[in-house]
């Protein structure tokens, strides 16, 4: 009996271990991000203020979120946007640069096809084609019409969007570009806010922003 307690008492201790090592680590990691995001945002809001359009830093820092956390030399994973391999930039300020012309890019090509804004989000993702596809499809992104635009591209080219050949991957089979993307952006926002708050930097409406509709 009491070497059942014995054990008991082990395995209870090794659980409530393992729960509070995973908490540390989630906690480290998140202060590391924060930091990460807070030390770019000078460029980035620089940047966007080229283009006029500051309101977006939000969205761009949860791109940034979602892409890298912020870390390594290409922060943005911009390298592809510009026809270079992956990773291909090795320069934080370079790929920022690039990410935000990619966006740019999209927004103008989203507003003159008069799409939502979730569909630009997601073409940060999947290129202009979404967009397209899109705007002959209701002007309303959707995972579903996402997924339509993807199976499309696999089948154009089916050797290269395998999904590393593991059909366990959420995106099987849709392998060409990641169809839950601007979902993921938008569920970063609101840690985003919280931290731009926590550090008092500007005011930004994220609602109003992402929500947005060009009509």
């Amino acid at each position: 009996m009491r070497r059942k307690k014995k054990i008991q008492f082990i395995l209870l201790f090794l659980i409530i271990s393992a729960l509070g090592i995973l908490w540390v680590y989630h906690t480290i990691k998140q202060k590391t991000t924060e930091k990460n995001l807070i030390e770019y945002l000078p460029y980035i809001s620089n940047e966007l203020n080229n283009y006029h359009l500051s309101e977006f830093t939000p969205i761009i820092l949860a791109i940034m979120d979602q892409e890298s956390h912020g870390e390594g030399n290409d922060p943005m994973q911009s390298s592809e946007s510009a026809g270079l391999k992956r990773n291909e930039i090795n320069n934080p300020h370079d790929s920022i640069k690039q990410g935000i012309y990619h966006f740019t890019e999209m927004y103008k090509y989203g507003t003159k096809r008069q799409v939502d804004l979730n569909t630009i989000i997601q073409s940060y993702n999947m290129g202009p084609g979404y967009i397209d596809f899109v705007a002959e499809h209701g002007f309303k992104h959707s995972e579903k019409l996402a997924k339509s635009y993807s199976e499309i591209q696999v089948k154009k080219s089916p050797s290269l969007y395998t999904c590393g050949k593991n059909k366990w991957n959420f995106r099987y089979p849709y392998c060409f570009g990641d169809f839950s993307y601007a979902n993921k952006i938008n569920n970063r926002l609101s840690k985003i806010e919280q931290i731009l708050k926590k550090n008092r930097v500007g005011d930004f409406s994220f609602e109003g922003i992402y929500f947005l509709f060009f009509a």
